[in-house]
This record gives C-alpha cells, structure tokens and sequence, in this order.
C-alpha cells in the first residue's frame, strides 16, 4: 500500500523507516513546514517510494524532511494517510482537517494522533461514512498494545468496561516512588534526566493522556454497541473524571506496601464513564506493571477478564500498531 505520512516525530519517522519491512511503499512525508513527494515510477506504473533514509537523515541533520510544501504530502498519489501529528485539543486541529482532506478524497486514514478520535469522533465516523476510504486508529491506545482492534474482535456490545495502566510516564514515577521510597518530586526529575518524562509532564502526570485514550476507549464502546449511531453517547475529554498523580506522597505507598498493595494510575472506560484516577492495587497484581510498561484489561460479557501489555509508547512499538493498521485495510 501507498504511504503519506504527516508528521516527522518519533512515530512518523518511524513509520518511514519500518513501512518497507512490512511490504507498504512510503510516497510522500511531511512535517509542519516541508515535505518531501515521490514522483516517479518503477516503469511499470507503480510508485517509487521516497528515500527512508535520507529523509531521516535530513530531519535530523536540517530539520526539515525535504523541499516540498506540506499541502503537496497532502495531495499526492496514496492510497493511505498516516496521521502522526501532535495531540491537540478541542478542534483537534490541524490533525483533523488533514483527516477530512484525505476522506474527501476516498482515501485511507490511520491515526497516531488522538485529538481527532477522542476529541471529534462523531464527526470522524460521519466523514467516513461518506467517503470509500476508512480510518483506523490502533496506534491512539497502548502504542503497541492491540487495545482497539480486541474489543472489535470481541465486539463492542460483548465488552462491559476496558481499564488499565495506560501512561508509561506516571507508571515509572509510581513505581520508582515504590521501589525507592521516594516522594515523586526526586523521582520526576530522575525521570527527566532518564528521557521518560517530558519538560513538561503536565500532559502525562495530571491524567490527561490516559484519559484521551479512555475518551477513545469509551467512544469505540459506545458507537460500536448503538444499533444507531444517532443513539450513541459521544465522548470527549470533557466527559471524564480526571485525577494524577502529582499529590501523591510518598507515605501513601509506603503504608500501602505495608498491606502488600501499592499505588497505580489507572483509567477506566465504559459506554458510559471514563475515570483516570490512582488506585491501590494488589502488589503481586496484574495491573501492577512496573516501569514504563502498560496493560489493558477488557471486561468481557461470556470471554471473562482479559489482560493484555507490552510497552504502551515509542517511535517503533506505535508504528507497528500503525502498520498493523494499514495491513488490515489491505
């Protein structure tokens, strides 16, 4: 398949690099202020792909992935977008009109990006069903993590409630608060120095990015069991209930050490409710994934409990869920 991939992040480049090992031919990359367009062809009619690693190399030596205008990625010759932008907020703008263009014009979209999904999923579902093209979106929950595609399989309608540790940033401060005894001021400044945590972690320790990927969770639950659309709850950001892990003390995960228990972030999504708050969890308990591991457990009508983790972030572990998406639209 025909690859453009907006954004030149982690993931994107990632994707760009990895798209050939899975058998998909990257056409056209751009950031935000340049790209780089395939045009020619292998004498048969098919695509040359653009060069993986000289448009890495130029990112990283030039900051720009080559001399073309990011509206030229846009309207080039795929067969799929690959939407791996940053997160925004409310208008989840300008991932998502990058999504509306590629829809109008019959193509495939598979998101990185969570602002349009869990911000803008109604009007998502409704660009879609307009268009011959379909948007995935396993990358949004988990990174590598096979949250979204396991509830389809099960069927949303089958699937009671997904919860889960779902912020590899807040679990390695928790479990280093732990593990150290240390209040999480010492452990979030380890965690900068280590590259886990950003300069700013706001989006991570204040619950923000599980709760987008509940939002997710929750929408893929709701719109998937309505026999309607029209009757489904649509969710945003605004519907959760939202706490981090920033008043978290030290003392509270000794004295739950005590009881054998400790402390995780954990976000919860129904048709329903979406909830982020920490939790006490059994200490020897599935959901106490240490480091920056993640897990996702899916409440089931007749499965029962299912548990699935990995690693829920990385350039390489969320390309491979954004190319795993691509192989199903194939």
């Amino acid at each position: 398949m025909r690859l453009a991939v907006i954004g030149a992040g982690a993931v994107g480049r990632s994707v760009v690099e990895l798209a050939g090992e899975h058998g998909h031919e990257v056409v056209a990359v751009a950031d935000s202020s340049s790209a780089v367009v395939s045009d020619g062809t292998d004498g048969s009619g098919g695509a040359v792909g653009v060069d993986a690693d000289a448009v890495v190399a130029r990112k990283a030596e030039r900051g720009i992935v080559g001399d073309d205008d990011p509206a030229d990625a846009l309207a080039a010759d795929y067969d799929a977008l690959v939407e791996a932008t940053p997160t925004t907020l409310g208008d989840a703008e300008p991932g998502f009109s990058h999504v509306r263009t590629a829809l109008e014009r019959d193509r495939h979209v598979v998101l990185a990006n969570k602002g349009p999904v869990a911000e803008r999923y109604g009007d998502l579902r409704a660009l879609a069903a307009d268009s011959a093209g379909d948007v995935r979106f396993e990358a949004t929950v988990g990174g590598a993590i096979p949250a979204v595609s396991t509830v389809e399989d099960i069927e949303p309608s089958h699937v009671t409630a997904v919860r889960g540790v779902l912020n590899g940033t807040a679990n390695f401060i928790l479990t280093r608060m732990a593990a150290e005894g240390l209040d999480y001021d010492h452990v979030l400044s380890e965690a900068q120095d280590l590259g886990v945590a950003e300069a700013d972690p706001s989006f991570d320790v204040d619950g923000t990015d599980a709760a987008l990927k509940c939002v997710i969770l929750a929408n893929v639950l709701s719109f998937g069991a309505a026999d309607d659309p029209a009757d489904a709850r649509e969710f945003t950001l605004a519907d959760a209930s939202v706490e981090g892990i920033r008043d978290v003390p030290g003392s509270v995960l000794r004295l739950a050490a005590e009881d054998g228990r400790t402390v995780r972030l954990i976000g919860e999504a129904t048709g329903e409710t979406v909830r982020v708050a920490p939790r006490l969890v059994h200490e020897n308990g599935t959901l106490a994934v240490s480091g920056t591991q993640n897990i996702v457990q899916i409440e089931t009508t007749h499965a029962g409990r299912l548990n699935i983790s990995g690693r829920g972030a990385g350039g390489p572990e969320t390309a491979s869920a954004v190319l795993g998406d691509v192989g199903r639209l194939g």
